[in-house]
């Protein structure tokens, strides 16, 4: 018997997978969490064989859910299920030891093999975006320039920026506009548009 943990911040989604998953009679559905914490807290009591997660949940992404997971429960394989196949994203939940990355247009019997192979100690991705990722490359940015060019998302202005990062704003500057000059925008809202199109932040 494979022990499933489902987590998902959208209830309808997570309870449909949840009774698609329950029909095979090789797998149960030990425990369903609505956020990254609960995921967590729920996999460390309950220490399922598989986790699946979704990428985008409060508290903890669906990839530092795994991460969280996979320090404690090293032996359970993390299945991330997403709307948002983003190639920053599939290139760090591989980094961080996810076995499974699949975009939720994926249909059950797919889910439930892949659920089989990663409990196995193998791994899946889905084709496409495995593809996408390859054709997109590494993410130009430093990792100080993508943690700015996050801060600046909602359009703060730069002395805000630099509280949130702990930086000068002189220096925030210049990571602004080193990452507008690598990702080829015009300015840092193009910038930011492009970097989490993909997935880089």
């Amino acid at each position: 018997m494979i022990r499933i943990l489902l987590a998902d911040d959208e209830h309808l989604i997570r309870g449909a997978l949840a009774q698609i998953l329950d029909l095979d009679d090789d797998f149960e559905v030990v425990a369903q969490a609505a956020t990254g914490p609960e995921a967590v807290a729920v996999a460390q009591r309950l220490r399922p064989d598989v986790a699946v997660l979704d990428l985008q949940m409060p508290g903890l992404d669906g990839i530092e859910t795994a991460t969280a997971i996979l320090a404690e429960l090293p032996g359970c394989g993390c299945v991330i299920v997403t709307s948002h196949g983003r190639p920053g994203y599939l290139k760090r939940a591989l980094a961080s030891g996810v076995r499974g990355f699949l975009p939720k247009t994926t249909s059950a019997t797919t889910l439930a093999a892949v659920v089989r192979t990663v409990h196995a100690g193998g791994r899946h991705v889905d084709p496409e975006l495995a593809a996408e990722a390859i054709a997109a490359g590494d993410s130009p940015l430093t990792p100080r320039e993508a943690d700015v060019l996050e801060a600046a998302a909602d359009a703060a202005p730069v002395e805000e920026i630099a509280r949130r990062v702990h930086l000068s704003a002189g220096t925030v500057r210049n990571h602004l506009s080193a990452a507008v000059s690598k990702l080829g925008a015009t300015n840092r809202h193009e910038a930011v548009a492009t970097a989490r199109r993909m997935g880089w932040i």
